[in-house]
């Protein structure tokens, strides 16, 4: 009996489902679309509950996948970030000295200066001397004790000691540095003398009834044998001047033309000028073309060139010591110049 009641609701129930599937696949407005929209509403809003509720968690997964793609992405990028900015850095070192070699191949063709390339590798006081620089070239390079220093801009000071591989370098601005300079334009002579101030040097003129103007230049006026200084050389420029004419002393305020705060390549004059070059070198140097310049500087202080006026060891090794023609006085100074500090020439 229980069975045949069981069959029988099972039955009604089919079919009631069948009718309630018939009718709601005709559409429209039928007597269940109240019911249908009703439990939409109902069954949506429980979605939207559930959806809103779980998609943190259902999202976790994403998100940290994310997150590390975009760091990898970062540290990727930042990496080489970094590269690119050491490369530029390398390009612009090497732009600079290559200038600066360039510059330093243009004075020494027009002054006929024998020179060994070095870069500055360290600035620091030495002894009394509270403006030098230690040089990557020394003994083993042809360097000796008060061969002239210069770089393209003029001169730089002299070698105040060597080393196998490195020498120290006074520089010019070194208040116990003094050298004896000339007018270009009136060849008026004097001692120029470091005042221990990177932009300031002090002339101090022999005749105090010279004539010297604001914007006159200086160059060295050469040593017997070309050391501690080689002639020719461009010292500076002339920013101020002391005094008048017949006065006992006069002197004048000169601005250096090499920067010692930017030093990087320099050369040491091994071998001056046969002839004093007097200040060819201040008026044509900016004229003339540069001689191809020799592969950047990798760390030793010599480096082989096709351009003349350089020399490495091998060329000094073989090389005959040239005879000094430096010219007679008043061109070349002697003990009777004013007695000057220990860097004089």
């Amino acid at each position: 009996m229980q069975s045949r009641r069981t069959r029988i609701l099972l039955a009604v129930l089919v079919v009631a489902a069948l009718t309630f599937l018939i009718l709601d696949l005709r559409g429209g407005q039928g007597p269940f679309s109240g019911v249908r929209s009703f439990g939409a509403n109902i069954l949506g809003g429980l979605e939207r509950g559930a959806a809103t509720v779980f998609s943190p968690i259902t999202s976790a997964n994403a998100w940290w996948s994310t997150m590390r793609d975009q760091a990898t992405q970062i540290e990727t990028l930042s990496a080489e970030n970094d590269r690119l900015r050491s490369e530029l850095d390398t390009l612009t070192n090497d732009k600079a000295r290559v200038a600066a070699l360039d510059g330093l191949l243009k004075v020494s063709s027009v002054g006929g200066y024998r020179f060994v390339p070095a870069e500055v590798i360290a600035v620091g006081p030495t002894q009394d001397f509270a403006w030098t620089v230690t040089i990557d070239a020394g003994r083993n390079d042809g360097i000796e004790q008060d061969m002239t220093v210069i770089n393209g801009q003029g001169l730089v000071g002299r070698v105040l000691k060597t080393t196998a591989s490195t020498s120290t370098v006074v520089l010019l601005v070194d208040s116990s540095s003094a050298v004896g300079g000339r007018v270009a334009t009136t060849e008026e002579i004097g001692i120029v003398a470091g005042t221990g101030q990177q932009d300031q040097l002090d002339f101090q003129l022999l005749d105090p009834n010279a004539v010297v103007r604001k914007g006159d230049a200086l160059v060295t006026f050469g040593s017997k044998g070309g050391r501690p200084y080689a002639p020719g050389i461009p010292i500076g420029e002339i920013v101020e001047v002391k005094g008048t004419p017949g006065e006992l002393t006069r002197s004048a305020v000169v601005r250096p033309y090499v920067d010692v705060s930017t030093l990087s390549v320099v050369g040491v004059v091994t071998r001056p000028p046969r002839v004093d070059p007097r200040d060819s070198v201040l008026a044509r140097s900016s004229e003339l073309p540069v001689a191809p310049s020799p592969a950047p500087l990798g760390g030793s202080g010599a480096t082989s060139s096709a351009a003349p006026n350089q020399e490495t060891p091998a060329t000094k090794a073989g090389a005959k010591k040239a005879p000094s023609t430096q010219p007679t006085a008043p061109q070349q100074e002697t003990a009777a110049s004013p007695a000057p500090s220990p860097g004089t020439g």
